[in-house]
């Protein structure tokens, strides 16, 4: 008669408890409902939205309750419908062990305020526009025309060189743009104009600015120019 491998019969005993365990647990798991709903908004851009504001998103979005299981929550639907938002740049939901419903928030970054048409609206740094918001306001350059068309990219690029700049970002506050691409700016503290050409050679043309306007400064006779041209990259040519 052969003997009985206990240590065999053990180690089957075993494989059952676990696979039933395991079993118990993801059922568990996956009857358990949405304990809470936590919104973390992404770096350091400004609050368009409310945490309240993205928390009724979703709620709305889960059939008009955070009471639901687990298992009944479609993660990518969640986001596909937060970054329809048009404040949100991009979004990430998931759901912790302990059943709180997680949301990650990157809002948009505007680099400029676009009047055109009657209508005002912001652009952001990938070239996205959208609307203003009324828990916010941005300090960006007012734009003034239209900046669709061939010189997009080129308007984009300028918007973001002064907003990422911070004497640019102080010094320029408006900015028109005619119907051949070329823009003028106004600054904050003089009351020249700035003819800064087509949005080409753009780093060069405010390095150029920048080393004037350091000269110029440092005695009275910034005051004296009404326009300063920016459009030969190899000087800056004022007038008074």
């Amino acid at each position: 008669m052969k003997k009985f491998n206990w240590q065999n019969i053990r180690l089957v005993i075993m494989f059952f408890v676990l696979i039933f365990l395991y079993s118990f647990t993801q059922s568990r798991s996956q009857n358990k409902k949405i304990a809470k709903i936590q919104v973390d908004f992404q770096g350091n851009n400004k609050m368009f939205l409310t945490n309240e504001m993205v928390n009724n998103l979703l709620i709305q979005n889960l059939g008009g309750t955070s009471s639901i299981q687990k298992d009944k929550v479609d993660l990518k639907d969640l986001e596909s419908a937060l970054k329809k938002q048009s404040f949100i740049e991009n979004a990430e939901v998931f759901i912790s062990e302990d059943g709180m419903l997680i949301t990650k928030v990157l809002q948009k970054s505007p680099v400029a305020r676009v009047v055109n048409d009657n209508r005002v609206l912001y652009v952001d740094k990938n070239g996205s526009i959208f609307q203003l918001s009324d828990n916010f306001s941005s300090r960006v350059p007012i734009v003034q025309g239209n900046i669709e068309g061939e010189f997009k990219k080129g308007f984009i690029a300028t918007f973001k060189t002064i907003e990422k700049d911070n004497f640019l970002k102080k010094h320029i506050i408006a900015i028109t743009i005619q119907k051949n691409g070329s823009m003028n700016m106004l600054t904050r503290e003089h009351d020249y104009d700035i003819n800064f050409g087509k949005p080409i050679f753009i780093d060069k043309k405010f390095k150029n600015y920048k080393a004037f306007y350091q000269y110029a400064s440092k005695d009275s006779i910034i005051e004296k120019y009404k326009s300063i041209n920016l459009i030969f990259t190899q000087q800056v040519v004022c007038s008074k």
